[in-house]
């Protein structure tokens, strides 16, 4: 028998209750409202229905993060690698021109 993953710990606060309703106001869509805070899509669901956090306002406009989609895991995975290369690159350039001196 299969067991259940466990689960990830993230809860949304009433804070990001209130900038979910904001993306959603926007037009976000619930996947990428999802992925930007790292929760199931189900619990954005919760709150676009009311399910959850009914008593919460919707940030406004300028509380929201910019509009999605945003970078799945595996490309952040291959930003963060583009950026420790050129972070060597950068202290190579460093090391030759304090050299040079």
């Amino acid at each position: 028998m299969l067991s259940r993953a466990k689960t990830s710990g993230v809860r949304l606060s009433v804070l990001d209750a209130a900038i979910v309703k904001g993306m959603l106001a926007r037009g976000d869509r619930q996947h990428d409202i999802a992925a930007w805070f790292g929760v199931n899509g189900g619990r954005v669901a919760e709150i676009a229905c009311g399910r959850t956090f009914g008593f919460v306002r919707s940030a406004s406009l300028g509380e929201l993060p910019p509009p999605g989609p945003y970078p799945n895991a595996r490309d952040a995975m291959v930003a963060i690698q583009a950026l420790e290369q050129a972070n060597i690159a950068i202290e190579d350039a460093k090391s030759l021109l304090l050299r040079a001196k």
